[in-house]
Parts: structure tokens; C-alpha cells; sequence
């Protein structure tokens, strides 16, 4: 650990005044584009987990369908709703981080920390998408702040913090169980310690975790461990390929900011000649990061790793690029004024894909553009209604669970939409009756993922009746066809086929 240095040293942009209005100011901002940009698809089908709370769902841990039910508990089922505590979220982990870096480090470090996990593309932009990526990200962070005042203070009743912290973490995405492992790894390389092996506290700690964990657990058991057997499958689960580790690398340095990656790897050879004197401090850091890193790079062998994956690490990634920047204050300006850019550099695209997200500046890129899934919903749902009316449709029927859950909230107000696929999604809600078919019905689907076919054994007439075009500034994204259906032979969500 450095010596602290007093808040009045620094420039202003790095004391807390200037740190929080920083933080405060991107708030702002990611308040307005929550509320004015609709969802992607995911958060529209973690909208309907939000209607029902339950112990665990098929896809994930259930922390993010608790913040999106309580958001809907306070504001009601709207797109800001399920995005409110996304967003206080950022401002809690930013504390936090700032808490962290303080007493390990000093208030130089603190700051740069905080500036750059704020700039940080996916933080800075992706910070208002309600998936389970936020509490994890924050619950990680959190875990990492109960180790530094433990360290800090000695005093071991920090541990039950870390358990509970671990617990809400693995309650938001099982990737958090990386944690734990680096958590063991370093009880066992740093020789100071290996003492808290020896106190109660540490195997307190632990069985709260446990304990926090116990719902998803209990609703794997109830449910053939179909969650655990979902995303623990995917590990190694293809051959070995070269095709996806340059993505993922492009990946990750391009969504945690190219200039701020590059500082944060300084860093990080700065703290592994430490880690390799088994310094308490940097040995932590290295190793709460390195076990996820390594099996990222191990399932980027295999298959695709998807681009929001690391976020968890990106917390104590910026706190790496924060060490070599502080570090190096007064010694050399030209990292100085690189660390300054790379904040620049995240606020200006926060700002400019916020404002994008919320109203396209061109169309041009079409399904290129990153944000093209906000596009074009409330015209399909006014298209759709108006469909609805013509066909005196009784209920509508979706293949896919992220246009299911955009039809969802589209269409709240005028018929129940199932998807009749992959039911195992669904489970925490009232299953459908088989009275609620009766009648005519609709069938909406992307054109690419039609499965029309596969109705036809269940009603008498599948009739195509619409094309609905979702559009962005004029330019086409995708086709939605549209079928009446009539005749219910059997019931309409049959299991006939699950893909």
C-alpha cells in the first residue's frame, strides 16, 4: 500500500467533489436514455421474471428479476421500471470502488479508479441495460471492498461481509463463483493470509454464502438442475478452434476502453512482481481476476465468448489502471495525459450513444449498428394491435424468447402473448388454459426463425395475414410475418417440439 495523499494535491476532476459530479452527470444521463430508449431483447424477457419473482429461472440466478420487480413495484411496468436500479447500482459501485482504492492505495488512485470503471465503454454505455451483468458486476465489486477493509483493519469480522456480498453475487449470475475460487487461492499463496483460515469467521463467512445461495439451489433441485446443466454445459462443450480468441480479446479491450486496457496492463506487470513476493495486497487483486480471465481465454477455444461476460472484472481492471496511473503522478505527464484522453474519450462515446440509443443519428448502418434491437418496437406494437382488431384475435403466439418478451410488453394492454417454445422459461408464471386458445389467434415471427410449420399440427388454418417491417430511420432491420390461426386441434403450447 502507498501512503494517502491529501484530497486538497489533487486536481479537482479527481477529488470526490469532481468525481461525483462525474458520476452524478453520467447518472443523469443514463436516467434519460432508460426512460426514452426501448428495450433490447433481453431486458423485454427479464421484464416478464420482474412480473414474477421466483427462487431462480431457467437462464440465470433471479437477482435481476427481484431489482427489475422492485423497480416495477415503485414506477409501475414500464421500460424505465425495469432499468431503475440498474442504474442506482452504478452509483453504489462506484462508492464502493472509490472506497476500496482509498484505503488500499490513497485518494489519487481512488479517483482515477472511479473515473475510469465510469468511461469504461460497457460501464459508460451499458450501464442502463437491466441484465444480469449489473448485479454481478456490483456484488463482485462489493466482495472485493469487504477483502480491503478486512485486510485494512484485521479485524475478521469482515468475512461475514464477503460471504453475504459473494452470496448476493452468486444470486446474480454463477459466474461469480470465480471469485470464490481466486478468494481460496489467495488464503493459500499469501502466507498472512493463511491465518484467517484458522478463525471462525472465515468459515461464518462462508456458509453464508451458502446460505444466500440456497434458493437456487433448492429451485434446481425442484427443476432437474436444468439451470446448472444450461450454463455449465457450455464449458469446453465444442472443439478446439483459434477463430473466436482475437474476438474476444478485440472485444474486451474495446468495451473496457482501448486506452484505459492498455494502462490497466501496465498496471497489472507493475503488481505481478509483488504478486510474486506474495504481497497481500496486489496478490488479491491478481487473483480475485485471474481464474474468470483464464476460463474466458479457455472457452474463447471453443466458442464464442459473448462480449458483456467480463464485466465483473472490469471494477478491479480499472482499479489496475488506476495503480499505474497514480503511480506514475509527477514522474511522467505523457501517461497522465493518455489517462485523461482515455476518460475524455469514454464520456464523449457515452454521451453520443446514450443520445443514439435514444433517437437514431442514421439508419445507414441498419443491423450493424449496435443499438439496432431498441429500433422500431412501438410501430410493430401499433401494427400489431391493429392486426388484432382485424382478426378479432384471442392471443398471440411467439418461437423465440426475445421477440416473445418484446410482444409482451407491447401488447400488455390487449392480448396475452405466450411463446410456445422452450416452456421451461416460463415456469415461475400461471400456465395458460387450454379455454384461453379457443378462438382465433395470431402467430408473430422473424422472418429468418419462422416455425409456421410446426403450428400446423396443432390448428386447422395457419393463414400468412401481415408482413410488419421494423424500421430505423426508414432503413429496413428485419420482417415480422404474422399468421392467423384457427381450428385448435390440441392444446396450442403442446410440447411437440423444444427447440
Amino acid at each position: 500500500m502507498t501512503n494517502a495523499r491529501s484530497s486538497e494535491d489533487l486536481p479537482f476532476f479527481l477529488r470526490p467533489a469532481g468525481l461525483v459530479l462525474v458520476v452524478v452527470a453520467l447518472m443523469a444521463l443514463k436516467v434519460f436514455a432508460a426512460s426514452h430508449a426501448h428495450f433490447v431483447e433481453d431486458e423485454a424477457y427479464y421484464r416478464i421474471w420482474g412480473l414474477y419473482p421466483a427462487l431462480s429461472y431457467y437462464d440465470h440466478p433471479p437477482m435481476i428479476g427481484w431489482w427489475i420487480a422492485a423497480g416495477q413495484s415503485v414506477f409501475g411496468d414500464t421500460v424505465f421500471a425495469v432499468r431503475a436500479l440498474v442504474i442506482f447500482s452504478g452509483l453504489i459501485g462506484s462508492l464502493a470502488l472509490w472506497r476500496t482504492a482509498s484505503i488500499l492505495f490513497d485518494t489519487r488512485v481512488a479517483g482515477w479508479a472511479v473515473l475510469f470503471l465510469n468511461t469504461s465503454l460497457l460501464v459508460g454505455i451499458g450501464g442502463i441495460l437491466a441484465t444480469p451483468d449489473a448485479p454481478s458486476v456490483l456484488f463482485w465489486g462489493l466482495s472485493f471492498w469487504a477483502l480491503a477493509e478486512l485486510i485494512t483493519s484485521k479485524n475478521a469480522k469482515w468475512w461475514l461481509v464477503v460471504g453475504l456480498m459473494a452470496g448476493c453475487g452468486l444470486l446474480s449470475k454463477y459466474s461469480v463463483l470465480f471469485l470464490g475460487a481466486g478468494i481460496v487461492l489467495w488464503l493459500l499463496w499469501v502466507p498472512d493470509a493463511r491465518r484467517w483460515l484458522l478463525t471462525w469467521q472465515l468459515w461464518a463467512g462462508g456458509l453464508i454464502a451458502v446460505l444466500t445461495f440456497a434458493p437456487v439451489l433448492y429451485w434446481n433441485h425442484l427443476n432437474d438442475w436444468v439451470s446448472f446443466y444450461k450454463q455449465f454445459g457450455r464449458a469446453g462443450s465444442d472443439g478446439y478452434t483459434a477463430k473466436y480468441i482475437f474476438e474476444f480479446i478485440g472485444a474486451f479491450v474495446g468495451l473496457l476502453n482501448p486506452l484505459i486496457a492498455l494502462l490497466a496492463a501496465f498496471g497489472a506487470a507493475r503488481l505481478f512482481g509483488r504478486f510474486l513476493k506474495q504481497d497481500v495486497v496486489a496478490s488479491l487483486i491478481i487473483l480475485t481476476v485471474l481464474p474468470f480471465l483464464i476460463y474466458l481465454a479457455y472457452h474463447s477455444l471453443h466458442s464464442r465468448v459473448q462480449a458483456n461476460w467480463p464485466a465483473p472484472l472490469f471494477p478491479v481492471i480499472a482499479l489496475m489502471a488506476a495503480i499505474f496511473v497514480g503511480d506514475l503522478q509527477g514522474r511522467s505527464r505523457n501517461w497522465v495525459k493518455l489517462a485523461t484522453t482515455g476518460v475524455c474519450l469514454g464520456l464523449v462515446i457515452a454521451f453520443a450513444v446514450q443520445l443514439h440509443a435514444v433517437s437514431a443519428f442514421t439508419g445507414q448502418f441498419a443491423r450493424k449498428d449496435p443499438t439496432h434491437q431498441l429500433r422500431g418496437w412501438p410501430e410493430i406494437g401499433a401494427a400489431l394491435e391493429d392486426v388484432v382488431g382485424k382478426t378479432d384475435a384471442v392471443f398471440v403466439l411467439t418461437s423465440g424468447y426475445g421477440l416473445n418478451g418484446q410482444i409482451d410488453f407491447l401488447m400488455k394492454d390487449t392480448v396475452p402473448v405466450h411463446q410456445f417454445t422452450q416452456r421451461i422459461r416460463y415456469i415461475m408464471a400461471p400456465q395458460p388454459q387450454e379455454a384461453g386458445f379457443d378462438g382465433a389467434g395470431l402467430y408473430v415471427a422473424e422472418s429468418r426463425r419462422d416455425q409456421a410449420d410446426v403450428l400446423k399440427a396443432r390448428f386447422d388454418a395457419v393463414e400468412q395475414v401481415a408482413v410488419l417491417e421494423r424500421l430505423v430511420k426508414g432503413v429496413p432491420l428485419e420482417e415480422l410475418v404474422v399468421y392467423k390461426l384457427s381450428g385448435r386441434k390440441t392444446a396450442a403450447l403442446d410440447p411437440l417440439e423444444t427447440k
